[in-house]
């Protein structure tokens, strides 16, 4: 008997000059950089790849934070995986063509921002060294 099978999303939280690197997506919610695994995929090698392609930063990963499942609003559900990564360099991150903007914000602004709840555990978490 197999049970339930969800997709799997891996987010990066990246630190900036202490503020958050985030995004806002096509339902205007702020979220973390990241995206589904490819087969074969190693999560945390996703991870990089993500934060590249969606930053344009080269990041390492430093630890795992946090998973959850999440409901997206009448689209089913994700495995989220969250990682506390590093940028390799001092690049300025830049928004790619897959979300509609990009934020750097400090620890006390996310509270107040549009985003899932496991987001802001995952952000909390990074603090929690």
């Amino acid at each position: 008997m197999s049970g339930p099978v969800f997709p799997v999303s891996i987010k990066g939280v990246v630190s900036i000059d202490g503020k958050f690197c985030l995004l806002k997506n096509e339902r205007q919610e702020w979220e973390l950089p990241g995206g589904r695994l490819e087969p074969g995929e190693a999560p945390e090698t996703a991870c990089v790849r993500e934060i590249a392609e969606e930053l344009g930063l080269d990041a390492r990963v430093e630890r795992i934070l946090d998973s959850w499942l999440y409901d997206i609003r009448g689209a089913g559900q994700v495995l989220i995986v969250t990682y506390a990564c590093a940028p390799m360099s001092n690049v300025v991150p830049r928004l790619s063509h897959e979300h509609k903007a990009l934020g750097l914000f400090e620890a006390g602004e996310i509270a107040g921002l549009d985003m899932p709840a496991g987001y802001k555990r995952s952000l909390d978490a990074f603090g929690q060294r």
